[in-house]
């Protein structure tokens, strides 16, 4: 049962972050990114403050101080992840004409994770490994790009930050493998995203801080109502909850824990099941009808999800 455990807790976090798209929609509607992004992870940090002090003795969920020798790992980790990654990630979407052509390029982590495991970690890399990931690569750019009418790639720096963006993410993953073990997964992203925190308010206070200052300070009620309705309004406040709750503290780490049980290549394979879910969830939500290439593509991508995992057990570099 042991053995199977870092793989639902994987699933289950990609099933969070697929959701997360759909929640960042609606609360964009309301908040600008950056207001968006430090509410979504103020409340994540002191989430995990709470849940860590009440959990001290929790291998997963307990709260520990930090090794000053071990601090710049979690600093390494913030500034990767969420903080350069967010970043990057909004101007690629900017930079390309299509949102389903930015989809598809900030979709190729698993091609990027073995070569950076491989340099940095010296984690083995089988052929079982790279046939998974070309047949689940495969897989997810029919599910995204069948049916797009736009294959314009656009101008060469959203190329650029579409790699960079990609390379933050494994960057992460490979900081996530370098902190001992001995951390509770919660302490791991509770002290990563305290840091990254401390890196987006400055950049918050001079670019949206105004704004919303001058929102919350007006003492009539019009103010408010010209941005959104109060449905609305309720909308995006519970999107940034489940963005706090779900996709900034138990997606993370979930995703955490199965990084540091089965490796960089094997757990970042599962990037390429995010889009089956986005997918599954607009057809469950927006009622939106699945072609056969789609459904094509989903099952390429569970096939290939499972040849990358065959044999890689017996060789994976697990603490």
């Amino acid at each position: 049962m042991k053995k199977i455990v870092p793989y639902i807790a994987v699933v289950v976090a990609m099933l969070l972050w697929a959701g997360a798209g759909i929640a960042v929609k609606e609360a964009l509607i309301v908040f600008t990114p950056l207001t968006l992004i430090v509410l979504r992870f103020s409340l994540a940090v002191l989430l995990m403050a709470i849940v860590g002090g009440l959990c001290k003795n929790n291998d997963i969920l307990g709260l520990q101080r930090v090794d000053k020798k071990h601090l710049p790992l979690f600093v390494l980790g913030g500034l990767f992840q969420p903080f350069l990654y967010f970043i990057f990630e909004t101007y690629t979407y900017q930079s390309f004409a299509s949102p389903t052509i930015a989809e598809a390029m900030l979709s190729t982590q698993p091609i990027m994770a073995p070569l950076f495991a491989w340099l940095l970690l010296r984690e083995g890399i089988t052929k079982n490994n790279i046939l998974g990931i070309i047949v689940s690569t495969v897989g997810m750019l029919l599910l995204l790009l069948v049916g797009s009418d736009n294959y314009n790639l656009g101008n060469p720096w959203g190329i650029l930050l579409a790699i960079l963006t990609v390379s933050m993410s494994v960057s992460y993953s490979v900081v996530l493998r370098r902190i001992p073990t001995r951390y509770s997964s919660l302490t791991i992203v509770f002290y990563v995203q305290s840091f990254a925190l401390l890196l987006f308010i400055p950049l918050w206070g001079i670019v949206d801080s105004s704004e919303v200052l001058s929102l919350f300070c007006c003492k009539s009620a019009a103010r408010i109502t010209e941005i959104a309705s109060a449905e609305q309004w309720t909308k995006s406040l519970l999107s940034v909850g489940y963005l706090a709750v779900f996709a900034s503290v138990t997606a993370f780490v979930l995703f955490c824990y199965t990084v540091r049980k089965i490796g960089v290549t094997r757990a970042n394979v599962f990037n390429n099941v995010r889009p089956v879910f986005t997918a599954l969830l607009m057809l469950c939500i927006a009622g939106e009808v699945l072609p056969f290439w789609k459904l094509l593509g989903i099952i390429l991508i569970i096939i290939g999800l499972f040849i990358s995992q065959k044999t890689a057990k017996q060789t994976a570099n697990t603490p």
